[in-house]
């Protein structure tokens, strides 16, 4: 299951995420996404878990969850081609 984790603290770091994310199942990978002109977080990111009832269960327990000062939100990533905004 991909997971998006968004309203990330500039400060925050994977290793924070995989901690609280692990203590709901196991956690296959972690990637914030970078800026690449400032090389600084872009404020969200992505967790892989690969069991669905645990990423469930994580999603639950962690949307809203104040992480580093700032209130998580967590939902089941969509498909890059869903994000897209029609062009007219």
């Amino acid at each position: 299951m991909n997971i998006y984790v968004g309203n990330l603290s500039y400060s925050v770091g994977e290793q924070d995420i995989r901690a609280a994310f692990e203590e709901h199942g196991t956690v296959d990978s972690v990637k914030i996404i970078m800026d690449r002109m400032t090389d600084r977080s872009k404020g969200f990111g992505f967790v892989e878990m690969s069991n669905d009832d645990e990423g469930k269960a994580a999603m639950d327990a962690l949307d809203g969850k104040d992480l580093q000062g700032r209130p998580l939100k967590v939902n089941e990533a969509r498909p890059r081609e869903e994000r897209r905004r029609p062009s007219f």
